[in-house]
């Protein structure tokens, strides 16, 4: 890895029920998220581009994923401005935990608790 690729190419945000997490992320963003279930994993994907470059991941259930408020945060991209996000955020089931606050230059941050218990990050430029 170095300053011309991604830090990071993949992300999986863990959800303890699939349908609920997927329903949560497609209210807020005012996305469709397409559903992948594989024996025990149930993935729902963030809208992405084959062969794009750019980093994206999902929302899965799986033994191996336990929602949690503690560890790596995600920053979803929220872009030019994550008002309407946030505004949807305690109808969809979640929490607004930090409101927005500008990070200078980089444009702003907020933090949530989605439906399953997780800390995630919201970033936009505006």
């Amino acid at each position: 890895m170095d300053k011309t690729t991604n830090s990071l190419n993949w992300f999986e945000i863990p959800a303890s029920d699939i349908e609920r997490a997927q329903k949560f992320y497609e209210t807020i963003f005012s996305i469709e998220m397409e559903r992948n279930d594989m024996d025990d994993s149930k993935m729902a994907f963030f809208p992405w581009e084959a062969g794009s470059g750019k980093a994206t991941g999902s929302v899965a259930q799986s033994a191996n994923h336990k929602p949690s408020m503690e560890g790596t945060i995600v920053y979803l991209n929220a872009n030019p401005n994550m008002d309407p996000v946030l505004a949807k955020v305690e109808e969809a089931g979640g929490k607004v935990l930090a409101p927005k606050m500008s990070i200078g230059e980089h444009g702003n941050i907020a933090f949530i608790m989605d439906t399953e218990g997780n800390n995630v990050g919201i970033h936009s430029i505006e």
